[in-house]
């Protein structure tokens, strides 16, 4: 089973999501035709822009938790543009 920290953007609603998964292609598929009550309903253009492969499920949703505190595009952009910062992540978050 794979873990993975997974961003989507939305050019649209110019918004990116944060999810955690253990199946990003069923995950994707989830999003592109989404409940009305979901967040991505509301945009028909969700890319993914950024992936992390986690060691376990509690590393991965500790490292959801930290970007959405986090509330930055800048540093969303920053983990894309320098993957030292992943490392650091997964650092931090071990075990």
């Amino acid at each position: 089973m794979e873990h993975t920290v997974y961003i989507l953007f939305s050019e649209k609603l110019n918004k990116n999501y944060i999810g955690y998964t253990t199946d990003l292609n069923q995950r994707l598929i989830f999003h592109i035709n989404p409940e009305k009550e979901k967040f991505t309903y509301n945009a028909e253009d969700w890319k993914l822009i950024f992936t992390l492969k986690c060691n376990s499920k509690d590393q991965g949703l500790l490292i959801e938790n930290h970007i959405k505190k986090m509330k930055s595009k800048i540093y969303i952009q920053n983990l894309i543009k320098y993957p030292e910062m992943s490392l650091k992540l997964l650092d931090k978050y071990c075990c």
